[in-house]
């Protein structure tokens, strides 16, 4: 899978110009790579293309042009881009009233362990949550999680076979299942390259 370069982002000038076009293709793309488990929970699986949006968006609001700067940036992004054997998520719990989202991620704690895949005939996968950092305390959890779904050789040539895959939350305040469906796949799927 194709990381992220220096070399291939646009200078703060050339995005000016790029990012509206740029924008309205990234919302496209991820419309797939957006799926709801529940009314409150919503997987977003990143790549490239949704990484070099956000670098982009970090150097224009930052106004970050220095090459070491600009470093630091990818290597912040660059570990969310799937390695060719996983999918990798932005878990978001998405609540509009403010009191509500704090009773709730007060009630949350620890779900960003529980948050599964599983691809038809083999075994549920819980994801690896928050490498970076534990965004998880004695009080609450956060409302963003970083998520990774590993696979074989076997479930990604399931996958390709078209087998079922659901994904789902096994937390005791929050159950929820979905069914992945076939433009989520093949968008998926090229996360396997």
């Amino acid at each position: 899978m194709e990381k992220l370069s220096r070399a291939g982002l646009w200078s703060l000038e050339e995005y000016a110009i790029e990012r509206e076009s740029f924008r309205q293709q990234v919302i496209a793309h991820k419309q797939a790579r957006r799926i709801a488990l529940s009314s409150h929970a919503t997987l977003l699986f990143e790549d490239f293309l949704t990484m070099k949006y956000q670098v982009q968006e970090m150097l224009r609001v930052e106004r970050i042009f220095e090459p070491a700067a600009v470093e630091e940036e990818i290597a912040a992004y660059n570990p969310l881009i799937p390695d060719g054997s996983n999918w990798k998520a932005t878990l978001l719990f998405e609540y509009p009233d403010p009191a509500l989202r704090a009773k709730a991620l007060s009630q949350l704690r620890g779900i960003e362990h529980m948050v599964w895949i599983d691809v038809e005939g083999f075994p549920r996968h819980f994801a690896i949550a928050n490498e970076d950092l534990d965004r998880t305390n004695a009080s609450k959890t956060a409302a963003v999680h970083f998520l990774r779904f590993e696979f074989t050789t076997n479930e990604i040539a399931a996958i390709h076979s078209h087998q079922l895959i659901r994904l789902g939350i096994e937390h005791e305040a929050m159950f929820c299942e979905t069914v992945l469906d076939d433009g989520a796949r093949r968008s998926l799927l090229e996360d396997f390259d």
